[in-house]
């Protein structure tokens, strides 16, 4: 297993998978991870809708017009949702079970990709996530946030390089707007 400094250092997003199927275990544990993630006030609005057909991948994958593509080539997507009535801060929540399965996929030595959904619209302009919504069966009353495609990758890509951190975004104490250069 490795540490977290260096999980977070390697985990990128992976856009091109292998056609090999995750294990059962593997897919139990990334769920195991998302429904342990915290929620505010312990409300756990979110839901999960493990897709692995590839029909329904592929249709997946047509969602908006930019940025859904990879999910018809990976094994398994989870589309992330909550339930808007019982959290006013269902987006958080889902934000963060997002980012955990992801975690826990690259622990495992998968890789994963986030597909934005809310907010989003389709090539004709309609709403991505209603597109989602009647292609899952998903209700009314429950949001859509995003998909997350996970698979073996089929190349590795290279760790964060720390020399890029933008330190200058960083502020102690108060925020500070760097004085104008002459």
């Amino acid at each position: 297993m490795n540490s977290f400094s260096e999980l977070v250092k390697t985990r990128r997003s992976t856009r091109k998978f292998t056609g090999e199927l995750l294990a059962p275990e593997q897919v139990e544990m990334i769920l195991k991870a998302a429904l342990m993630s915290p929620s505010s006030k312990r409300s756990t609005p979110w839901r999960f809708v493990v897709v692995e057909d590839k029909e329904m991948l592929c249709k997946l994958s047509e969602c908006k017009p930019q940025g859904a593509k990879f999910l018809e080539g990976c094994p398994l997507a989870i589309v992330v949702c909550a339930g808007v009535m019982e959290s006013e801060a269902w987006i958080e929540d889902a934000s963060i079970a997002s980012v955990i399965m992801q975690l826990q996929a690259e622990d495992l030595g998968l890789g994963s990709c986030w597909c934005q959904i809310r907010g989003r619209q389709r090539a004709d302009g309609s709403d991505t996530a209603q597109y989602v919504r009647e292609l899952l069966n998903i209700p009314y009353h429950t949001e859509i946030l995003s998909v997350i495609g996970i698979g073996h990758k089929a190349q590795e890509n290279k760790p964060f390089d720390e020399s890029r951190l933008q330190w200058e975004r960083v502020h102690t104490g108060t925020f500070s707007t760097p004085a104008p250069q002459e």
